[in-house]
């Protein structure tokens, strides 16, 4: 469908770089940052066509809580007024920045941080885009890259480990949409677009936006056009680094990201012919069902194995934290509450492209599917965005286990069903059929 209406886009960056001696998110709770390898930030991109406006922001941080990414949802629609719901927040999901997450056993939300630094600027880039607004057209470019791998490595016993499984799913598709100013031809953003962990940097000690942060750089200097990167389905995607694991140090970070930023620079010179935006915002919900709560006695039974919870972190907190929060259920006389967990989804279509947030960690075969049966040519699946909930594997993978499906597995009291994966992809795509 085309319209005659003029489609207008605005993109603005701001800084979010921490004070050296930060704590790092993604490994323990302990984590303290000595340097500055390359400076963290937001970009915001603003898209508006007749009474249509949204926002979609990159922000390089880990993870957003979502009670924190509604909270600054909300501030930045008083800011600048716009219906929160039409502002899509997304998260990189580099491991060397601050904890924005505050997931049970990595440590809480860092609010000296999040108040001082990462608000201000978040609100400062949305209103500066929104302030940008031209005239505008945009382009794609799609082309193979490896910069990802499989992440859930198989054992010669069967078990699974965090490393490379090298035949395993990935989604090898690099996508970069350049959007111009339709009169004068002056960029106005290259987003990239790609499904993996930033994770190359390992448990290191320099703040740094990771692989993606050295492509990124390296396609903005190239084309002189403020660039940032949306990451994909990255849940058992992990960096394809030369050590055969799925972390490394700093010196990996700057491999990899000039193999990224080799395949982006192809994806950017692969674009087609530019076209006018066809603004479009699907909204609606998505209901995922939950599994019935584990019976009493189990959960007893579970809770007497552990001695000294308050010294567990990481996923040994987590398993226990699960337990604990369906005896405080049991304990509250089990209250009814609703039988699904209810997303609000907002869909940003450009025409032949659109996002599709989702507060996960999603599987990379759900992007491959999600695609193969869109209606929209170019649908890009964005993880780790509008909130955080762990894990979401697809359903053939749980059987398998390993640290993925422990996260979905124990993330809450009540746990989303085995087939979640199926589910979200029919809720997303009846969500985007609706024409109304």
């Amino acid at each position: 469908m085309t319209t005659t209406k003029a489609f207008y886009a605005g993109a603005a960056r701001a800084d979010i770089t921490p004070a050296v001696g930060t704590l790092l998110y993604g490994y323990n709770p302990h984590q303290e940052s000595t340097s500055i390898h390359d400076n963290l930030d937001v970009t915001a991109m603003a898209v508006r066509q007749g009474d249509d406006t949204a926002l979609l922001m990159s922000v390089t941080v880990g993870d957003f809580q979502t009670e924190l990414v509604n909270e600054i949802k909300g501030l930045i629609s008083a800011e600048c007024g716009l219906d929160a719901a039409r502002i899509v927040v997304a998260a990189t999901h580099t491991h060397s920045a601050p904890n924005v997450a505050g997931m049970e056993g990595w440590g809480g939300v860092d609010r000296p941080y999040v108040d001082a630094i990462l608000i201000p600027a978040m609100k400062k880039a949305a209103k500066e885009a929104l302030e940008n607004l031209q005239p505008a057209e945009y382009a794609v470019g799609v082309t193979e890259s490896k910069v990802g791998i499989n992440r859930r490595e198989q054992r010669e016993d069967g078990s699974i480990a965090l490393g490379q499984n090298p035949w395993g799913c990935y989604d090898p598709n690099m996508t970069c949409i350049a959007i111009r100013n339709a009169e004068t031809k002056k960029g106005i953003l290259n987003i990239i677009h790609y499904g993996c962990h930033g994770t190359a940097a390992g448990c290191n000690r320099e703040i740094s936006r990771d692989w993606s942060g050295i492509m990124v750089d390296r396609l903005e200097k190239e084309t002189g056009t403020l660039t940032a990167f949306w990451n994909g389905c990255q849940g058992d995607v992990g960096p394809r680094l030369t050590n055969g694991a799925t972390v490394g140090d700093i010196k990996h970070v700057e491999e990899l990201g000039g193999v990224a930023a080799m395949d982006a620079k192809r994806a950017y010179e692969a674009r087609g012919m530019y076209v006018q935006g066809d603004l479009h915002i699907y909204q609606g919900e998505v209901a995922i069902p939950y599994k019935p709560l584990l019976p009493e006695a189990e959960v007893d039974a579970k809770l007497a194995t552990y001695s000294e919870p308050e010294k567990l972190f990481n996923i040994q907190k987590l398993e226990y934290a699960h337990y604990r929060a369906i005896k405080d259920v049991y304990e509250a006389g089990v209250p009814e509450h609703d039988t699904h967990y209810r997303i609000p989804q907002t869909i940003i279509s450009l025409g032949e492209v659109a996002f599709v947030p989702y507060p996960f960690e999603i599987f990379s075969e759900i992007s491959l599917r999600l695609r193969y049966h869109s209606p929209i040519r170019y649908t890009l699946a964005l993880s780790n965005t509008n909130g955080y909930n762990a894990y979401l594997p697809t359903e053939d993978q749980i059987v398998r286990g390993g640290y993925e499906i422990l996260c979905f597995l124990y993330s809450g009291a009540y746990t989303l069903v085995n087939n979640a994966d199926q589910v979200l992809l029919d809720e997303n795509l009846r969500i985007m059929r609706d024409k109304k």
